[in-house]
């Protein structure tokens, strides 16, 4: 749960890399990446994301779905302690996102999060 609900609200983009080996990478941790992401979920931390796939990808069976990076909504107390969290996370360490175009922003959200579970 979020400690404090006026925390201010970040957007993380975070394309993966395009090397072939990048989707393996991406697959290989995906299910350990996940179970992190939902501890930052019911905590309130992480508020809003998913893959980021290709526009193919919209009617592909699952097989064939191809994720080329993550969007991310983050509630932190500053920009910094967000990257913190981005860096720390297994896409990041793993070499799944592209550590050089990551982009982390303030985010006017003109419409309500989902809550945080209980």
């Amino acid at each position: 749960m979020s400690s404090t609900p006026s925390l201010p609200n970040f957007v993380v983009w975070a394309p993966d890399y395009t090397d072939e080996g990048a989707l393996g990478r991406r697959l290989a941790v995906r299910p350990a990446h996940l179970e992190n992401a939902k501890k930052l979920i019911n905590q309130g931390i992480i508020r809003v994301g998913g893959g980021l796939l290709t526009p193919e990808s919209v009617n592909a069976a699952a097989a064939d779905i191809k994720f080329v990076g993550s969007c991310l909504i983050y509630e932190g107390e500053t920009i910094d302690a967000v990257r913190k969290i981005v860096e720390e996370d297994l896409y990041y360490t793993a070499d799944v996102w592209d550590k050089e175009k990551i982009v982390i922003l303030p985010i006017a959200l003109a419409t309500g999060l989902p809550p945080v579970p209980s």
